[in-house]
């Protein structure tokens, strides 16, 4: 006989096929199941936050999970601690019945054969658009200016306008799917005759693939064609497969000729795509290609302003400042420490601080465990020189804290991935031109200072130990 324990295993091993190493940790491994009466799985989760995030960005993956383990008439029921003070308290449950999915809706009708379903029950379900994703939740700023602008004139007149196609392209992490998304759901709000699909390049094949399997390849084209505002994400993974590319190449002509809007995203410009057809390149280039680059530090600041206001959580504006100038390489990371630190700070019952931005950094930020910390550079310097930490932050113009400050500063542009100004920033706010400076005088001393040579050699070595 099954119970509770049992069941919540086999679905965390369901889970953990479906969602990242990180995610996993922090949101399925704090859940403790409590119950199974009835065919209802009750699992406790820590507070308040912590079940709303689950129901927002993981019910799906929860629900499959139970169906799976409990048939369609499984459900699932919270039960949240609401008094994080007193570990006596009682906790107080919600009630969550598990929908039926969609992939499994006729699975008992029994009647329809693959052969006999029409192209749009095969797939219209996998085109919803995220609620989230809007041009009020994409912080514009110097490093997006241009595609934000360009995708929103799209969505106040799409087809009409010369950006078509609209191609963004960039990193990952940098907003891609968030802009083309809100492109298509500003669309939907203020004209509401316009049909507008987003789809996934790698899912767009798998239909494709799946409508010639049962030999529905005009139906497949015919349901492309017919779309107002096609949204296809990813394009870059359509390389390399030519019957994809093909059909894709009647679809995109037939929607352009027809006054059609497309939008397309991309891990890089299309000048830089490989195994395309160039048929297909030579289109992507007839509108507008913008490029999305790595946010720069007042936006960093502003997404996580942003995000804190939709959560209704205060953070210091030191520990902002923190997370801003050290997690500089695309707003996904720095979203994903913000969720972290929010968890943390739920499941620790603990203030957010500076101290617990430090350790939530370093246990999930990859290149912050794999090198010397700037923390590390600061102390193994200041013990060196007989001084403390602060003083490499204070304003002192002593000459001793001064070399002290540049040498530090060099270790820490040698021995980091941070950016000269988030450098800056941990010595006392100072700006970029000082970390050159510093660094260039390094160099320069150590080519004709003897001493000076001995004393960066030395600390090479104490540092080149913490690395190993």
């Amino acid at each position: 006989m099954l119970n509770h324990q049992k069941i919540w295993d086999n679905c965390l091993s369901a889970i953990r096929r479906n969602v990242e190493e990180q995610a996993f940790n922090t949101w399925f491994d704090p859940i403790v199941p409590i119950n199974y009466d009835k065919n209802v799985l009750t699992i406790q989760v820590p507070s308040q936050f912590f079940y709303e995030w689950l129901e927002e960005h993981y019910v799906h993956v929860l629900r499959d999970a139970i169906v799976d383990q409990l048939g369609e008439e499984g459900k699932l029921e919270y039960s949240i601690v609401i008094d994080k003070g007193n570990s006596k308290s009682e906790p107080y449950t919600i009630n969550l019945p598990t929908t039926q999915r969609p992939d499994r809706k006729n699975s008992k009708e029994g009647t329809n054969t693959s052969q006999d379903k029409n192209i749009d029950d095969l797939f219209a379900y996998d085109f919803n658009l995220n609620s989230n994703y809007t041009f009020e939740t994409f912080i514009e700023g110097d490093c997006n200016r241009l595609a934000r602008s360009a995708g929103f004139a799209v969505a106040q007149r799409p087809g009409i306008t010369s950006f078509n196609p609209l191609m963004v392209y960039g990193g990952v992490g940098l907003g891609k799917t968030h802009l083309a998304q809100a492109i298509g759901n500003e669309i939907l709000q203020h004209i509401s005759d316009k049909g507008v699909i987003y789809v996934p390049a790698e899912k767009f094949t798998q239909q494709f693939i799946e409508s010639v399997k049962i030999n529905k390849i005009q139906e497949f084209q015919n349901f492309y064609n017919k779309i107002d505002i096609l949204i296809l994400d990813d394009v870059q993974f359509l390389a390399g497969r030519e019957k994809t590319q093909e059909i894709f190449f009647h679809v995109f002509n037939h929607l352009h000729q027809s006054g059609k809007q497309i939008i397309m995203t991309s891990d890089c410009p299309p000048k830089d795509l490989k195994g395309m057809e160039e048929r297909l390149l030579s289109r992507f280039k007839w509108g507008l290609t913008a490029d999305l680059q790595q946010p720069d530090f007042e936006t960093r600041i502003a997404i996580i302003h942003k995000k804190m206001q939709s959560d209704g959580i205060n953070i210091p504006e030191k520990v902002i400042e923190y997370l801003a100038y050290s997690v500089d390489t695309n707003i996904r990371e720095l979203e994903g420490v913000l969720i972290s630190l929010i968890a943390h700070g739920s499941l620790m019952k603990k203030d957010i601080d500076l101290e617990l931005a430090k350790t939530t950094l370093k246990t999930i930020v990859h290149d912050i465990d794999a090198e010397v910390s700037i923390d590390y550079i600061q102390k193994t310097v200041s013990e060196y020189f007989h001084l403390k930490t602060e003083d490499l932050k204070d304003k002192t113009r002593k000459k001793e804290v001064v070399i002290a400050r540049q040498l530090a500063m060099y270790f820490a542009k040698e021995y980091t991935n941070l950016s000269l100004k988030s450098i800056g920033y941990h010595f006392g706010g100072r700006d970029h031109s000082t970390v050159i400076h510093a660094v260039q005088t390094v160099n320069d001393m150590y080519d004709v200072d003897s001493r000076f040579r001995s004393s960066v050699d030395e600390l090479k070595k104490k540092l080149k130990m913490k690395s190993i």
